[in-house]
Parts: C-alpha cells; structure tokens; sequence
C-alpha cells in the first residue's frame, strides 16, 4: 500500500462514523501509527490473529518476554522478574 493510500485509509477510519473496522498487518501497525481521536469515548477492542509457528508468533512471544525483563527490572515489579525462567532468557538472547 502506498503512504497516500495508507493515509486516506487511517483518515476514512478517524473521521466516518460508518467506518467501524481497520485492519492491518503487523508491520504496518508498528510504525507511527496513531489512531486515538480527539474527545473519543466509545470502547475499542483490539484483536490479534497469530498465525502458530510464523515470525509474527515469534515476535509477538518475545515482546511478552522483553515486557516481563522491563516490568522485573524498570518497574521494580519482582513478581514479574520471578516469572522468567533460565529458558525464558536464553530465548531472549539466543538468535
């Protein structure tokens, strides 16, 4: 998709009431996207399908992961930190 039609895409789903659905990949909803609108109160609920055994599954494994060091260490949450296993930190560190 190009940035132009990318644009009139997020434009079309801020700004028409009708529009009620937007769906994108992975790597698309992961860079500069930002589809909060201004006095926005109705609920939203985002859906994730993952396919098993892809790159996406793997990514999505390890942003889980990289949240329980961040919360374990950062946060200061121990709960969090006491959830990681050996086999959790090799996964984080072996490629």
């Amino acid at each position: 998709m190009s940035m132009t039609a990318r644009d009139s895409a997020i434009t079309r789903f801020t700004e028409d009431p009708d529009c009620k659905i937007f769906l994108m990949s992975l790597k698309a909803g992961g860079v500069a996207l930002n589809l909060t609108v201004a006095s926005q109160y109705k609920p939203i609920r985002i859906v994730r399908f993952v396919i098993e055994n892809t790159i996406e599954e793997r990514i999505l494994k390890l942003q889980e992961k990289k949240e329980l060091v961040f919360e374990g260490t950062v946060g200061g949450s121990s709960e969090a930190l006491g959830k990681l296993t050996e086999a959790d930190l090799k996964f984080l560190f072996v490629t």
